[in-house]
């Protein structure tokens, strides 16, 4: 987003900050209830983590936050613009960031605070925000090619999957090293989904730009090469 700033719909794009508070609250909230505690309490009672979550309450939990994005980004001042993956970017942030604001919540509840435990919330706290963004974004990028189920019913996976491998990694740290290499290899593609939400001649100018940083740079590391000489 920092690539692009002031290329794309800014202000767009903080509204749905606002709006992704509001239904990441609720989000949240409901997977709170319905998943984490029934989840917590099972583990607990059996001493081990391999329980897994209910389906039916995951997916309805996951389905209703998708549809609550989707909605959001059909609204008709981010489709005039085309800003869908980009706003999705910004909506994704706020609500993955009240998921692990919630997380980190009951991790103080439970959790003896050592540096592991430190550690496993300070990832937290950096990389869920980060994965829903991505899955958002992703959304965003296909309703501009007007795949609007594929868009729901791919989100609703993927969330899905988050949501699950969140929960796991709160017990235990070492899933971070299987959930992270998935973040980092989505990573790359989101340059490809907000340049979508640049206008073509955002894209020209932009494309001058570097153009012009790239000469700038041959240009000193140039001159630093014969001043060495």
């Amino acid at each position: 987003m920092t690539r692009f700033s002031g290329f794309y719909d800014l202000p767009t794009a903080w509204s749905q900050v606002f709006w992704g508070i509001v239904l990441g609250g609720f989000y949240a909230v409901s997977a709170d209830g319905a998943l984490f505690v029934p989840y917590y309490e099972t583990v607990t009672s059996k001493g081990d983590t391999d329980t897994g979550l209910n389906i039916v309450s995951l997916l309805l939990v996951t389905l209703f936050v998708t549809l609550g994005t989707h909605f959001l980004l059909r609204r008709k001042r981010v489709r005039l613009g085309g800003s869908q993956p980009s706003s999705g970017w910004a909506l994704g942030l706020a609500i993955g960031g009240m998921v692990s604001m919630v997380l980190m919540y009951r991790m103080f509840e439970f959790q003896d605070m050592g540096p592991m435990g430190l550690a496993n919330i300070a990832l937290l706290a950096i990389f869920t925000p980060r994965a829903e963004a991505l899955i958002t974004a992703r959304h965003g990028f296909m309703m501009l090619d007007d795949r609007r189920w594929g868009a729901i019913l791919r989100s609703m996976f993927w969330r899905s999957g988050l949501l699950v491998a969140v929960y796991f990694v709160v017990f235990n740290p070492l899933g971070w090293f299987i959930l992270l290499p998935f973040i980092m290899l989505a990573t790359p593609y989101a340059e490809k989904w907000i340049w979508e939400s640049v206008p073509k001649e955002g894209r020209r100018r932009l494309r001058r730009i570097w153009a012009e940083q790239a000469r700038a740079s041959t240009g000193v590391i140039a001159s630093e090469l014969d001043s060495e000489e």
